[in-house]
């Protein structure tokens, strides 16, 4: 069994140095899986996490967990949170968790030889009580587990762009199969250049 010491030099690899954020997507992570009655690492994708956030808290959650975006377990959706939702796949059972609102407070009270808050964060939020540490509650995921997972090897060509779209993330409309953005569900909009022209700076 990997120690938390191990777990967080693993988190600040990517980063060259340990931040208090890296230490709550770590300890959030262990106590997920505690709680939804799983062993950590995962190899496997019999856990899916979705974070609210990108960035060094998401690491954390990868260093502990195991679950990663480019094995398909971990998913963002940013909504700008130190939260995230984790979900035994098996069971069906999701977890949300979050920390505690005091907690940068409380951190003096477990770091007392701390006078800068971002010492004190980063001391304290490794030895906190979880109860102390984090809000948790059972939720309802809004888009099934199938959904989300898909099934691998699924593809179709876009009737507007003929982009080709995997995972089963197309969009359905009267009869015509539509990827996202031509569905006008885009996060980007398209620039005044002629189609696929791509400036010659790229």
């Amino acid at each position: 069994m990997r120690t938390l010491d191990e777990i967080l030099s693993n988190s600040s690899a990517c980063h060259t140095h340990l931040c208090p954020r890296q230490v709550l997507g770590v300890r959030m992570g262990l106590h997920a899986a505690n709680k939804l009655g799983l062993d950590l690492p995962r190899r496997d994708r019999r856990l899916l996490v979705i974070a609210e956030t990108d960035g060094c808290f998401t690491d954390g959650l990868q260093a502990a967990t195991g679950c990663r975006v480019g094995h398909r377990t971990l998913r963002i959706e940013d909504y700008g949170k130190v939260a995230a939702t984790f979900t035994n796949v098996s069971t069906g059972i999701s977890l949300r968790i979050v920390p505690r609102l005091d907690i940068r407070r409380q951190a003096f009270d477990f770091a007392p030889e701390e006078k800068r808050c971002y010492f004190a964060q980063l001391r304290a939020y490794q030895v906190m009580p979880y109860d102390e540490l984090f809000l948790i509650e059972q939720v309802q995921l809004s888009t099934s587990i199938e959904e989300i997972l898909s099934r691998p090897g699924i593809r179709v060509n876009c009737s507007g762009c003929g982009e080709e779209v995997i995972n089963g993330r197309e969009v359905r409309r009267d009869g015509l199969i539509f990827c996202r953005p031509c569905a006008g569900m885009a996060y980007y909009s398209m620039s005044v250049l002629l189609p696929r022209q791509i400036p010659a700076t790229i």
